[in-house]
C-alpha cells in the first residue's frame, strides 16, 4: 500500500520492499562504493550476501522451493556475465555480485536485472570514455559494481510499479 500524493493518487512507499530486497540494495551499494574507492568488490561481501540470500529462501521456502529460485538466479546472474570475464571484458568481481544478486531475486528477474546493468554499463562506460577525452588520457577500466547496482535499483523498481 502506497502513500497518497496530493492528487490523490497513489505514490510507491519505500516501505513496500521486501526485505530481501533492502538487503540486496544494502549490498550492492556497498559494493558499488567498493569499486569505486578501490577498484575491487570484497570476496567477504560477496560471499556474505550469496549465503545470505540461500539461507533466508531456504529458512522463508516451504520444502526448498525459495531456495531453488535462488539457486536458479545466482546460475542465471554467474552464466550471462561469465563469457565477458572469460573474454577480458569484466573482472571475476563483477561476476560473482550478479550472481549474488541473482540468487536475491529468482532467475526471472535476475534475467532482467543483468540486461539493465549492461543497458547501464554501456551507459558508464560513454561516460567513462568522455572523462578519460577530457583528461587527454585512455580509459583505464571502469567500476562495473556501479552499473550491477543501478541494474538491480531498477529491477526492484520495475518490480514494484
Amino acid at each position: 500500500m502506497g502513500w497518497l500524493a496530493p492528487g490523490g493518487g497513489r505514490v510507491a512507499s519505500l516501505f513496500a520492499m521486501s526485505g530481501l530486497e533492502i538487503i540486496l540494495l544494502c549490498l550492492v551499494l556497498q559494493a558499488a562504493a567498493s569499486d569505486l574507492a578501490w577498484r575491487r568488490i570484497p570476496n567477504v561481501l560477496v560471499a556474505a550476501g550469496l549465503l545470505l540470500a540461500l539461507g533466508l529462501h531456504w529458512r522463508l521456502g516451504g520444502g526448498g522451493a525459495l531456495l531453488a529460485q535462488g539457486l536458479a538466479g545466482a546460475t542465471v546472474g554467474l552464466l550471462l556475465f561469465l563469457p565477458f570475464y572469460a573474454l577480458g571484458g569484466m573482472a571475476a568481481g563483477d561476476v560473482k555480485l550478479a550472481a549474488m544478486a541473482g540468487s536475491f531475486v529468482g532467475p526471472w528477474q535476475a534475467l532482467q536485472l543483468s540486461l539493465l546493468s549492461a543497458m547501464a554499463g554501456g551507459v558508464l562506460a560513454l561516460c567513462c570514455l568522455q572523462l578519460a577525452r577530457w583528461r587527454g588520457g585512455k580509459a583505464e577500466g571502469m567500476p562495473y559494481a556501479v552499473a550491477i547496482a543501478a541494474g538491480t535499483l531498477a529491477s526492484v523498481a520495475l518490480a514494484h510499479r
